[in-house]
């Protein structure tokens, strides 16, 4: 008997440091709209390391949003519980709105105060000053400090996500939600961003952030794809690349859409989407010795084929098909 207990006490132990480890756990998560008719996501699971970044990486409609309210205390879930920093989402909701920091997609904050205005209030209601804080966000700030005098109304893209940023580290929190964070910002403020948050990373704060961009995963250290409510599949970017189960080919002419319709109706073919101005395709076993043949006898006559290493799209677009 001495000898189980020890098992048991050592399980109990390996368990406690495990959860330590954590910052985010959510099991069995389920939840439905419209009177149980329209259902958000069902049965999701998954865990976020202390200092992770990690992404939730899927298409708008996928869940992404739904889970990050639960995990805010914004919104109930059906079933399941979640974990945050330690604390669980429904009796511990009021020390999970003070030490995490919560972007939500859409722009939130008073339109009609000014950047110092808001990024003061936001202070005030967590009970501190930019002054205290001012190191988190200081390499953020400067950027829009030239303006603090603006409304925040009158922000271009760029700069409504640096103040929204602002506003939720102000208060120094251990976990940071992030909510397509880059959705509707160009390019430089989209690689600007992603290099705050690894800045963000290196001080020991853990990041949860969702993104429709499928570039933007290979810039976290794991993800999960997510597509109608459920998690498609888990692990770091490099590793779902791996897991890619065929050789996938890129199909160049200057008739895309004949090519297209072609290599489709070739027997050879597995799958066939369109990336861009080529194709990529993967073939039965052998079939690709013969599609060039195939693809030239139906006149498509300045083919190009060659072997590509898969994107993490490709991968989506794999697991949806499966």
């Amino acid at each position: 008997m001495k000898g189980n207990n020890e098992n048991k006490a050592g399980s109990a132990e390996e368990f406690s440091t495990v959860n330590s480890q954590l910052s985010i756990e959510l099991n069995g998560i389920k939840k439905t709209y419209n009177k149980e008719t329209v259902t958000a996501v069902k049965n999701i699971s998954f865990s976020v390391n202390k200092g992770e970044l990690f992404g939730l990486i899927g298409p708008d409609g996928a869940g992404k949003t739904t889970l990050f309210r639960i995990l805010t205390t914004l919104l109930l879930a059906d079933e399941g519980t979640a974990m945050v920093n330690g604390f669980d989402v429904v009796k511990d909701y009021k020390q999970i709105r003070n030490c995490v920091g919560y972007m939500p997609g859409k722009f939130s904050l008073y339109q009609d105060l000014t950047i110092e205005e808001n990024l003061n209030f936001f202070a005030t209601v967590f009970g501190t000053t930019i002054k205290q804080n001012y190191d988190l966000i200081k390499d953020i700030y400067v950027q829009i400090e030239p303006f603090k005098d603006r409304r925040a109304g009158k922000l271009s893209g760029g700069m409504k996500q640096k103040l929204a940023l602002c506003c939720a580290l102000i208060h120094k929190p251990d976990v940071l939600f992030l909510d397509e964070p880059t959705t509707g910002v160009d390019a430089v403020s989209r690689k600007e961003f992603w290099e705050m948050l690894k800045r963000l990373k290196a001080q020991g704060i853990t990041i949860l952030v969702s993104t429709p961009y499928m570039d933007e995963a290979n810039l976290c250290d794991r993800i999960a794809l997510i597509q109608k409510g459920e998690i498609l599949s888990i692990d770091t970017p490099a590793k779902i690349i791996e897991s890619f189960p065929q050789q996938l080919y890129a199909l160049h002419s200057s008739k895309t859409y004949k090519l297209l319709q072609d290599v489709r109706n070739y027997g050879g073919t597995d799958s066939c989407f369109a990336f861009g101005d080529s194709l990529h395709a993967t073939f039965k076993q052998g079939a690709e010795k013969e599609v060039v043949a195939y693809l030239q006898s139906k006149g498509n006559e300045d083919v190009e084929i060659k072997t590509i290493t898969p994107s993490i799209e490709d991968c989506f677009i794999k697991l949806l098909k499966n």
